[in-house]
């Protein structure tokens, strides 16, 4: 299979692929032409000893091999220039991670109106490819490898960070609730403009120009941020896409948005240097959906068709603001290089990789305290020595919980 060291059944794996969703939960459901029964989840796959990988194995991705499977993932750290511009740090920021399997950039906005955070960076202009430019040549030459993450906020903007002040977009007029941080202080956030039908292609192609954008830049592929209740999450989920055009109704066309931004950096990179963030299990920032297994199923299996070099599943959080939907219940949907992520540990990690859930293991705050994170877990694994984050810095300006976090060698 593609991708990577497969975790297999004893009896035909790809069959799985084509079991309806909605069966996943079935008291007892039998997996046409396998004469194997699902009792709730998906049967647990593992590997074979011999073959049995590990938070230190290689990874092939797409044309790309990683030399281990501890990646950093995308984490919002406001520190771009007024212009979305990387800062000066970010090289520097970037280049101390390069020992990740794979760097995941912070989330990188799109367009002018896909901001809704305070100095978050850009990939639309000349002066945002350039700035990108230093980080991903700061990275390279450290050894490692990089991905930006494409990202549209929808409705969890506001009018002051849109164009004359205009109101934020989403796939229906719905108001998310809670607060905006806006560059003067938290307001509470407004109701969006629905998308007319006909202005869809116009953002599809901002993200084929974001895709173009980060090619130029030198990065070495690109993830579509689908997750965590933005643009693409908006068009997906039932509770907050009421529209009954094309883009709004049944879950083949509320998954439509999100395939066609898939398919449009798809065009610029190739399927093998494309991934896409899925977060199923989320419910904040006032998504939800009425049956998430269903809707994520096909997003998930249409995705698949694709091609996409890896899906990243986010695991569930925390009770209450998440549903239990894990992701080894999409592991038979999908038979590219599957990375997950949440509050994971070296020894969760691990079980996830011995058990066949996931291929590789994308770490956040850890690898905010710790850039040498990969050499950290090689050395100590359950016992490694790691740096205490400091939330306060996670997000504003500046060198302090930046680049200021020691490695092992000093």
């Amino acid at each position: 299979m593609r991708g990577s060291l497969r975790a297999v059944l004893v009896k035909s794996v790809s069959s799985l692929t084509s079991v309806p969703v909605d069966q996943v939960y079935s008291k007892s459901t039998e997996v046409p032409g396998t004469g194997l029964q699902w009792h709730g989840l998906p049967p647990i796959v593992s590997f074979t000893n011999s073959l049995m990988p590990d938070l230190s194995s290689p990874l092939p991705l797409g044309p790309i091999t990683l030399p281990n499977r501890v990646l950093m993932a995308p984490l919002t750290r406001c520190r771009a220039q007024a212009d979305g511009t990387p800062g000066e740090l970010a090289a520097l920021y970037y280049a101390q991670r390069a020992s990740a399997g794979l760097i995941i950039s912070e989330a990188t906005c799109i367009s002018d109106r896909a901001h809704g955070y305070p100095t978050t960076p850009g990939i639309y202009t000349p002066s945002h490819i350039e700035g990108w430019k230093r980080v991903t040549s700061a990275v390279h030459a450290a050894g490692g490898r990089i991905f930006c993450q494409l990202w549209h906020v929808g409705r969890l903007s506001h009018p002051d960070f849109q164009p004359n002040g205009e109101a934020p977009v989403s796939a229906s007029a719905i108001n998310s609730g809670g607060e905006c941080s806006t560059p003067t202080g938290k307001k509470p956030r407004v109701t969006p403009r629905a998308l007319e039908t006909g202005e869809i292609a116009g953002v599809i192609e901002q993200y084929r120009h974001a895709a173009a954008c980060a090619k130029e830049a030198g990065f070495d592929g690109v993830e579509l941020h689908g997750a965590n209740g933005y643009l693409p999450d908006q068009f997906l989920r039932d509770k907050s896409n009421t529209r009954t055009d094309r883009y709004g109704g049944p879950v083949e066309n509320r998954a439509r948005f999100m395939l066609e931004a898939a398919e449009a950096l798809v065009s610029v990179w190739g399927a093998e240097r494309v991934g896409v963030r899925l977060s199923p299990s989320g419910r904040y920032h006032g998504i939800d959906d009425s049956d998430p297994l269903k809707t994520f199923g096909y997003a998930v299996r249409e995705l698949a068709k694709l091609g996409l070099v890896y899906q990243h599943i986010m695991e569930p959080m925390a009770p209450g603001d998440y549903d239990h939907l894990p992701v080894r219940v999409f592991r038979p949907m999908f038979d590219g290089v599957l990375i997950t992520n949440s509050n994971f540990t070296y020894d969760k990690a691990q079980a996830y990789l011995k058990e066949g859930w996931a291929d590789a293991v994308a770490f956040g705050k850890a690898f905010i305290s710790n850039p040498d994170l990969p050499e950290r877990f090689r050395r100590g694994g359950s016992n490694a020595t790691l740096n205490a984050w400091d939330d306060t810095t996670f997000y504003g300006q500046g060198a302090k919980g930046y680049t200021d976090y020691p490695s092992l060698a000093g």
